[in-house]
């Protein structure tokens, strides 16, 4: 009888166990599956899906920051659980120039290739310019000043006010050099930052390679076509290729106006 009741009670404690596990692995699922997308890497962190598929969650590049910039993510963060990442307007990136975290990280999945930090792409500083200080008139261009790229990533070009035409000096991100440090974002001092960085794939566009600007892109001169080819009636042009859908169709040329 003992044994009987020892083999029920084990019986009901294991189903308990295994619902308790199930429980917690489906509530780590959906937390990784609902996982901000606004999270910033460190420097030379791979595209989202590979970062995620090479990072062991290991946590050595946050043991190695000298800074104490990089935190493993918790059940209640935002991004996947025991993923590193850094929030700029508590401790930005001060970009190591030696990146130790780029060389403490076992599996690639910070590029092994990256050799100088201010090459890396973390994210792209927005400004807010119903915010921003120096966008509403006054004096302020910190973030300009404290840009470790001033010149490059953030310019200040003047402008003039509206009606007392007097000198506003607008601040302004430049997405090519732009690393995403966040030193901008945790100097501004507006109550909320009024200069954010972000994945820069959540807040870019593209203009589309079926666009030419004439002052970026040089139009090659038309090769003589090699052959018999394809001629339109008697005058002897080549026909150009057709030209497939064009994704994104501007949205005016399917209205009637």
């Amino acid at each position: 009888m003992t044994t009987r009741r020892g083999f029920i009670q084990k019986t009901i404690q294991g189903a308990a166990i295994a619902a308790s596990g199930g429980m917690l692995w489906s509530y780590l699922v959906l937390q990784n599956a609902r996982a901000s997308p606004f999270a910033l890497r460190p420097p030379g962190a791979l595209a989202d899906r590979d970062f995620s598929a090479l990072c062991i969650k290991c946590g050595r590049c946050v043991e190695v920051c000298p800074y104490n910039t990089l935190k493993l993510a918790a059940v209640a963060d935002g991004a996947p659980l025991g993923t590193p990442y850094f929030e700029p307007r508590q401790t930005p990136c001060y970009l190591c120039p030696d990146i130790p975290c780029k060389n403490a990280c076992p599996t690639g999945a910070l590029a092994p290739g990256l050799e100088d930090v201010m090459q890396s792409r973390m994210g792209l500083a927005l400004i807010d310019t119903e915010h921003c200080l120096s966008w509403q008139g006054l004096r302020c261009e910190i973030c300009y000043r404290v840009c470790p790229l001033r010149d490059k990533a953030i310019t200040v070009e003047a402008q003039r006010r509206g009606r007392s035409k007097h000198a506003m000096f607008l601040p302004v991100v430049h997405s090519r050099d732009c690393t995403g440090c966040g030193i901008c974002e945790q100097a501004c001092p507006t109550q909320v930052a009024a200069i954010r960085v972000m994945p820069a794939n959540l807040i870019q566009g593209k203009i589309g390679d079926h666009y030419r600007l004439g002052w970026i892109h040089v139009t090659p001169e038309p090769e003589a076509p090699e052959g018999p080819g394809t001629m339109d009636g008697p005058t002897g042009t080549a026909s150009a290729p057709e030209a497939g859908p064009v994704p994104g169709m501007d949205f005016l040329n399917q209205q009637d106006y």
